[in-house]
């Protein structure tokens, strides 16, 4: 998306292996680079972005506040910090497969790890789609289904894709070794120790989103 604004120069970062498909899927050029490397030891100076944007990767880390931390020392004075997070919800105490799943699956080689995250999905995946229709349904089938399934939110993915998807993202939530939880409170109060103003936060994406200014005469740490 970023690279659809002619004036942008993005940078790209992951620790995994998900570099190598990124650099297929938004190859490197003039204005998009990739770089390989721990979001705790990101390989650039100080106060380089106009915007960092961190999403779906705050609440795996070993400290949420500490990576929060580092990606704002990214920010130039005047710009911009863009960050999602997960919170407390009920549907995170009463999805029960997921709960009695992830403490197994997390300890797992990674090769067996993925082997059982493909035989769950297509286990529960038909399940999914007999009632993609029906929202009250897909709610009572996941409580007991460990899928992150998308036929309700994303409903223009076609089969292939829902199925890829469901696979990938349920891996993800069932092998994490660190799930942190953050209400929007706690995320405005780490910001705001660290000098933010302008500070917005919401209910979205994968729980809290939240963005923040730098001032341009900052005393941030």
């Amino acid at each position: 998306m970023l690279l659809t604004l002619l004036a942008a120069s993005v940078t790209s970062t992951d620790l995994s292996a998900a570099v190598e498909p990124n650099q297929i899927n938004c190859p490197q050029s003039a204005r998009h680079r990739i770089i390989q490397c721990d979001i705790n030891a990101l390989p650039f100076a100080r106060e380089q972005y106009d915007i960092v944007v961190c999403l779906g990767v705050i609440q795996h880390t070993r400290s949420p506040e500490q990576t929060i931390a580092d990606l704002y020392k990214q920010v130039k004075p005047g710009g911009w910090l863009v960050i999602d997070h997960y919170t407390y919800n009920l549907s995170r105490y009463t999805k029960v497969s997921s709960l009695l799943l992830r403490p197994i699956l997390k300890r797992l080689p990674p090769r067996m790890g993925i082997a059982v995250t493909e035989r769950l999905t297509h286990l529960f995946f038909p399940l999914h789609r007999a009632v993609r229709h029906s929202r009250l349904m897909q709610i009572l089938l996941s409580r007991v289904s460990p899928l992150a399934t998308y036929f309700q939110t994303i409903p223009e993915l076609d089969d292939r894709l829902q199925y890829e998807w469901a696979v990938l993202d349920t891996h993800d939530g069932l092998t994490d070794f660190y799930q942190h939880l953050r209400t929007g409170p706690q995320l405005q109060r780490t910001v705001s120790e660290l000098g933010a103003e302008n500070i917005e936060v919401r209910k979205d994406g994968n729980g809290i989103e939240l963005r923040c200014n730098k001032p341009r005469q900052t005393g941030a740490k």
